[in-house]
């Protein structure tokens, strides 16, 4: 195996699935790299990057390589021009800003400076090209510094990722992107990595050239896993290595791991196949799924202790073991997907909130947390009063609206629906209808929502509120008060936070738009508590 089958196969390990854009792009970066290179990777961009990043960062091991200078940006990090230049240049050329320096650019204390314009930019390439030229003919002659020149004359790669968003953003960008190496009169390649077409963000006019496409294949599912244990490996490397002991990323449960990962595999991959969103959602699982076996463990571990005896080695469990794990496991996993993929919260505090629980191991309903695990206590006053009034208008049948917020709490309880057993005795039977709060919640309006805010508002907060002379008549001031914008605002932010569940699309302009609460009874009781609202005299069936 001669130096560049090693190399591409030590790129390989690392990044299962990728061998023929490997091997395709270090015989580019051996013999001739196009001076504009278009990627497209519409699955996987994130990962395409990881593999360009190994490749060209080393770039300068590879037989017959040139000596590479290899800059990444992000196209949604540079939102700005001279953003763009000074990342690149100083990338290019290893210089870190620092407090030292006082938080300089590429070239330091010189009072030149090249993120002004393209033109500035060019300037500052071929400064660059000279100065790394002139660092390694340095102590020859003139003659043998002129061959060194065209020999050892550095070649500079940028890679940059989102590509997309310079259509966006920095338009005029990229023609002069394209054509760089022209402009610039170095050795040069821009790679661009997108995960949409380079039609889609072609300039008009033909004002750039075609650049070398290529088309990264989407990784099939055994290279998915094979990388995602690759990192149970390496996990289990570093810890092994460190003072702490830790058992979760244990060898010896490398099995039951892999079954783990397609089984993980299979639940979610119709919703993504990202080999980054998948370690992300399996890294936040596996401390729970694997705790019972570390608790048998730990348990046998102790009980040796106790009798003077060796301690056991771990083992994975038993086919019989397994399949109690993943019975009891699999409702979690899409649960895991729907509050992490969206990033609505992060895995650190998901794992916490839905560890296993030995006590309540043998419940079905602890399984996943349920919606009334939303944190509602920061929330403000008036958002409290919304979702009083979303759970009294998700369970409450609209018809009873006007009885129930009738005036006076005694007018209330006797018009309150009766709830009993169905009368005994030879006449034909009663149909008891089941209540609502079994029959989950209801879709309501949102000029309902508001109504019924506006009467808790008129009957709870009423000695709270400021007193405001312009305001003679009653229910004057509450109806200015849930006219306001901050009250629509307060709605969105609780729609967003999942305590209110929006059933109707965005962009429905007929009709009001619909909601649904979100919360459960003892969320709604507790917030009850809080504002002193009596929310047992407000349901129509409080069975």
């Amino acid at each position: 195996m001669d130096e560049e089958e090693a190399f591409i196969q030590k790129i390989y390990d690392a990044h299962p699935g990728y061998l023929s854009f490997i091997t395709h792009l270090t015989t580019l970066a051996s013999t001739y790299l196009p001076p504009f290179i278009y990627i497209t990777d519409t699955v996987n961009p994130r990962v395409t990057t990881s593999v360009i990043d190994a490749i060209f960062h080393d770039a300068s091991s590879i037989p017959g390589a040139p000596p590479t200078l290899y800059a990444h940006v992000n196209a949604v990090a540079c939102f700005t021009p001279r953003v763009f230049y000074d990342t690149v240049l100083n990338t290019l050329a290893g210089w870190t800003p620092s407090w030292e320096n006082g938080c300089q650019v590429w070239p330091g204390d010189d009072v030149q400076r090249y993120n002004d314009s393209i033109d500035s930019f060019l300037h500052g390439l071929r400064r660059l090209r000279h100065e790394r030229t002139g660092d390694s003919s340095k102590g020859k002659g003139k003659g043998k510094a002129v061959a060194s020149d065209s020999e050892q004359e550095p070649f500079m790669v940028i890679l940059i990722e989102r590509a997309e968003r310079l259509s966006e953003g920095l338009p005029e960008l990229i023609v002069p992107l394209s054509r760089l190496a022209e402009l610039s009169r170095t050795n040069i390649s821009v790679i661009l990595l997108s995960s949409v077409s380079w039609e889609d963000i072609r300039p008009a006019l033909g004002a750039s050239p075609d650049p070398y496409y290529v088309d990264v294949e989407p990784l099939a599912k055994q290279n998915v896993l094979q990388r995602l244990v690759s990192a149970f490996c390496r996990t289990s490397i570093s810890e092994s290595s460190s003072d702490a002991h830790h058992v979760t990323y244990h060898p010896a449960l490398l099995p039951l791991y892999e079954q783990y990962l397609e089984t993980l595999y299979n639940t979610i991959s119709i919703y993504t196949n990202d080999p980054i969103e998948l370690q992300y959602v399996a890294a936040a699982r596996w401390p729970g799924f694997v705790k019972p076996v570390i608790t048998q463990y730990e348990e046998l571990v102790r009980q040796a202790e106790e009798e003077g005896s060796d301690p056991p080695e771990l083992e994975p469990p038993g086919t019989d073991g397994r399949l109690r794990l993943f019975k009891f496991f699999l409702p979690t996993f899409t649960a895991a997907l729907d509050a992490l993929y969206p990033r609505l919260d992060n895995a650190a505090d998901w794992a916490a909130n839905n560890d296993y629980d030995v006590a309540n191991s043998d419940g079905v309903s602890n399984r996943v947390k349920p919606a009334s695990s939303i944190n509602v206590n920061h929330l403000p006053r008036m958002s409290k009063f919304i979702l009083i009034a979303a759970f009294v208008a998700s369970t409450n049948p609209p018809k009873s609206d006007v009885r129930m917020f009738s005036r006076g709490p005694e007018e209330r309880k006797k018009r309150r629906r009766k709830s009993g057993s169905p009368k005994k005795g030879g006449g034909a039977q009663t149909i008891v209808k089941a209540s609502q709060r079994l029959l989950g919640p209801a879709t309501f309006p949102l000029d309902r929502l508001l109504a019924i805010l506006g009467a808790l508002l008129e009957e709870n907060d009423y000695d709270t509120r400021p007193h405001d002379p312009r305001f003679e008549f009653a229910g004057e001031y509450t109806d200015m008060e849930t006219g306001r914008i901050h009250i629509y605002a307060a709605i969105t932010e609780l729609t967003l936070m999942r305590a209110l569940h929006r059933t109707s699309a965005v962009d429905k302009l007929d009709g009001p738009p619909m909601f649904k609460c979100g919360i459960a009874h003892e969320v709604a009781l507790a917030l009850a508590r809080d504002l002193e609202v009596p929310l047992n005299d407000l349901m129509w069936d409080p069975a």
